[in-house]
This record gives structure tokens, sequence and C-alpha cells, in this order.
């Protein structure tokens, strides 16, 4: 697999305040907004729309934590997976729910389920999935703003997935202890 070396970028002024930002929120910036900072457009453009599914999408944290692991682990993305175990883990997501993600199994809360299996369909077969599924989605209680919502966490778990397979940012210790391999 291709990996960038990333060395001698500057840092523009838009990647020098997320980094800011991010370094006063959370006491360190991640490795992995430290490789996509090197082209600001791309990480400006995955910490608003990040920022936005997390307000805007209408998951509660539970059910974006699935959205993000089920894509992550779809993508084979080692970092995400882990941090957003990691993440999880802050929020109160009950282990199993992220251990069935991280293992490929079925989640076995039957709303979550379907929210994994949409978004792994979705993921998988880029948008174009039967309409049996998102019926099965939608009659567990989502709805079709949900559907919608699915696609905006994809598109974020594109971009940072993808940047971390091309750029393979180094773990950082807060989230190891959930570090993830397929």
């Amino acid at each position: 697999m291709a990996h960038l070396k990333l060395e001698n970028n500057s840092i523009s002024p838009i990647t020098q305040e997320i980094f800011d930002k991010t370094q006063k929120a959370f006491g360190f910036v991640p490795n992995m907004y430290k490789t996509m900072g090197a082209n600001p457009a791309l990480l400006d453009a995955y910490i608003y729309s990040y920022n936005s599914f997390r307000a805007n999408a209408g998951f509660n944290a539970t059910e974006q934590e699935v959205v993000f692991l089920t894509a992550a682990y779809e993508n084979n993305c080692e970092y995400c997976v882990a941090a957003h175990s990691t993440l999880a883990d802050m929020a109160k997501v009950p282990t199993e729910i992220t251990d069935a993600i991280r293992s490929g199994k079925q989640i076995t809360d039957p709303k979550l389920a379907q929210l994994s299996k949409l978004t792994r369909s979705l993921s998988l077969n880029r948008g174009i999935v039967p309409q049996e599924e998102v019926d099965a989605f939608l009659a567990v209680g989502y709805t079709e703003q949900h559907v919608l919502g699915i696609l905006a966490g994809i598109a974020v778990k594109l971009i940072s997935n993808y940047s971390n397979h091309i750029t393979n940012p180094e773990l950082e210790a807060p989230f190891t202890s959930r570090a993830w391999k397929k």
C-alpha cells in the first residue's frame, strides 16, 4: 500500500487554527489531523463535516458511533476504529455494541443492528441499496432523513479513512487500548 511521507510541509493559517482549537479542547492534536493538515482543504472539510454530522444528522451519541465505527470497519481503517472505539467508551456506548462492530458481528439491539446494517450496505454498495433494506431501517423507527444522515457519516469517514490509508498516522496513546486490526 502506498504511503505519503509528508516531510517539510508548512502549516497554513487554516490548519494552525484547527490545531490550536483541537489542542485547547482535547490537550493534543491527533496525528490524523497532522497528516490531513498537509492540505488545509482536506482537514477543513473533514472538521466541518464531522462537526455537522455530530450536530445535525439526527442521531444520538451511540448511534453516531455505530455509523462511524461501521463505516471505518468496512473501510478497514485501523486508526479510526481504535479512535471511535475510545470515543464510544467515553460516551458510555456499551462495549458489546462496539465489540460487535469491531468483529463484524450483528449488534443485538434491533434498532442499532438496522442502523449498522444499512450503514454497511450503503458503504459497500456506494449508496446503491435494495428498497427492502431501507424499508427494514424505517420499520424500526428511523426516518428517511436518517438515511441521508448515514450518508453524511459515511462521507466523513471516507475523508478520514482514505487519508489514513495513504498517510498511515501513528496511533496515539489515548487510543492504543482499543487498537484494532481486521
